[in-house]
């Protein structure tokens, strides 16, 4: 267990590296924020989810919701306490996503006189406004993904837009599927940084 002097030695390194990210827009010091905590926030989300890749992609957007936040960061607290609460209201928000998905609807019923009952059901689909704004952050996106640079462009595409596996994404390129993980790390990090340097997708 961590002293208290070591804590408030790494809560001041992590604020540092924090003000470097949001006032600077140092490449570095989000690399450096994302292999500090990767591993752990990683391992906390796949015990919850118990599926590899899911816990990668909740890994990855938790990074991404936490560089657009970091105005929001206060020093009072760990940043790893405040980066893994991010993580679990990810998860939160997967499941009910989901849920959405799975729970089976039915959109009729019958009274006690054996009368059809209507009912109306919210719909899970974006209305015309949230359309638009998703359809301009997938735009957004495809531009960011478009300026990385080979073999990261490549492999983003494959995982993302062909929806690959790694072992797909490994034959496909004749490549082992470690050298696969380790290019898609990096092209998530390079994603993240550039993301939180626009200020988001929009």
């Amino acid at each position: 267990m961590e002293s208290t002097a070591t804590t408030n030695e790494r809560m001041q390194h992590d604020y540092q590296l924090v003000c470097a990210a949001r006032d600077r827009g140092s490449s570095q010091a989000y690399a450096d924020l994302m292999a500090a905590y990767r591993e752990p926030l990683y391992s906390l989300l796949l015990r919850m989810t118990r599926n590899t890749t899911t816990a990668d992609d909740l890994t990855m957007e938790t990074f991404v919701k936490a560089f657009m936040q970091l105005h929001r960061y206060s020093p009072t607290g760990t940043f790893s306490s405040w980066l893994y609460t991010i993580g679990v209201n990810t998860y939160i928000d997967h499941l009910r996503r989901q849920r959405l998905q799975t729970v089976p609807l039915s959109d009729a019923a019958r009274n006690r006189d054996g009368d059809a009952v209507e009912y109306q059901i919210p719909s899970n689909q974006p209305n015309p406004e949230e359309a638009l704004i998703r359809m301009e952050r997938d735009e957004n996106l495809k531009a960011i993904v478009g300026q990385l640079k080979e073999p990261y462009r490549q492999i983003v595409q494959l995982r993302y837009y062909e929806d690959l596996s790694y072992e797909e994404i490994a034959d496909h390129l004749g490549i082992p599927m470690g050298t696969v993980k380790i290019r898609l790390l990096r092209a998530k990090e390079l994603l993240a940084a550039t993301i939180s340097k626009k200020g988001g997708l929009l």
